[in-house]
């Protein structure tokens, strides 16, 4: 339930161009992104987070609501699927078939349970990545658009510099530690490439939006059976998605976003003790400051 109060936070939109213009991939044609938080401008707050870092955003105008070392470059876990979504549907279309190779299967961790040899269309691996974090259909994925994994890393990276970030470096498709490697991204950089990405591919939107898939069994795969395990997807009104993760070395990361009575936030915690408990006490902080009050009973 949302109750409206009196708010006084200001909307105002102000935009910042990013210098790298557009480019071309595939025959598609790469937005420029014209969309940054507004550290800079960001007012003090008390909100208890044990987050090393976080970030909360209007997702309309930029305006930061809230922020904690929210330019520090850390590792943030399968978060990193966010990019390998974006790229993947700048190149891909929905049909397009991708072959599960032995390498994705073996890469371990959380999985949609692929097997080698089996042919998926990628509008579906696209559920077995966001849902379940499917390592292996990142990979999958991955070597389906640039032949391999490597070459598809040095994709996440062109386009991240093409949105004009400077603080993120991708190292594998999923996110997963690599011992002597660092891989590492902010949360001002996820808040702009999860903006970005939500903002221009709806098959990302209802995806993540998605609590179950049932993906029925064709001659070429096995049925599969998919469960979000986004936080606070089902227990606070109006989160949408997008994306949680979790390693040793990150912690638990979460990307949320959410929209109430027309204002919609986004909000990225990174290496939380309670990425649950934290990203809800950002988003009420958020929502209160436009005079909104979410009672959300299914939360603690």
């Amino acid at each position: 339930m949302v109750v409206l109060i009196f708010g006084i936070f200001n909307k105002n939109a102000v935009s910042v161009v990013s210098p790298l213009g557009q480019g071309v991939g595939g025959d598609k044609i790469y937005r420029a992104n014209d969309w940054f938080p507004k550290l800079d401008e960001y007012p003090q707050s008390n909100v208890d987070v044990s987050a090393e870092s976080a970030i909360l955003v209007d997702y309309d105008s930029g305006e930061v609501i809230f922020a904690k070392g929210a330019k520090d470059r850390m590792p943030v876990a399968s978060t990193v699927k966010i990019m390998t979504a974006l790229v993947a549907l700048e190149r891909k279309k929905l049909m397009d078939e991708f072959t599960v190779s032995k390498g994705a299967t073996e890469v371990g961790e959380d999985t949609m349970g692929l097997s080698e040899g089996e042919v998926l269309r990628f509008g579906d691996l696209m559920y077995g990545l966001l849902l379940p974090s499917g390592n292996d259909v990142a990979v999958t994925i991955a070597e389906g658009v640039d032949g391999t994994e490597d070459m598809f890393v040095v994709s996440m990276n062109k386009k991240a510099e093409s949105l004009g970030l400077v603080d993120t470096k991708f190292i594998n498709a999923s996110g997963l530690d690599v011992d002597g490697e660092r891989q590492y991204s902010t949360a001002f950089d996820l808040a702009t490439i999860a903006r970005f990405t939500w903002e221009n591919h709806k098959e990302f939107r209802r995806v993540s939006e998605t609590d179950y898939k049932f993906i029925e069994a064709t001659n070429t795969h096995k049925a599969f059976d998919l469960y979000n395990d986004t936080n606070l997807l089902t227990t606070y009104p109006g989160v949408k998605g997008i994306k949680p993760g979790f390693t040793w070395e990150a912690g638990y990361c979460l990307v949320t976003y959410a929209e109430n009575n027309g204002v919609k936030l986004l909000g990225v915690i990174l290496n939380s003790q309670d990425r649950r408990v934290e990203m809800t006490r950002l988003l009420d902080f958020g929502f209160s400051k436009y005079g909104l009050q979410i009672a959300h009973p299914a939360l603690p």
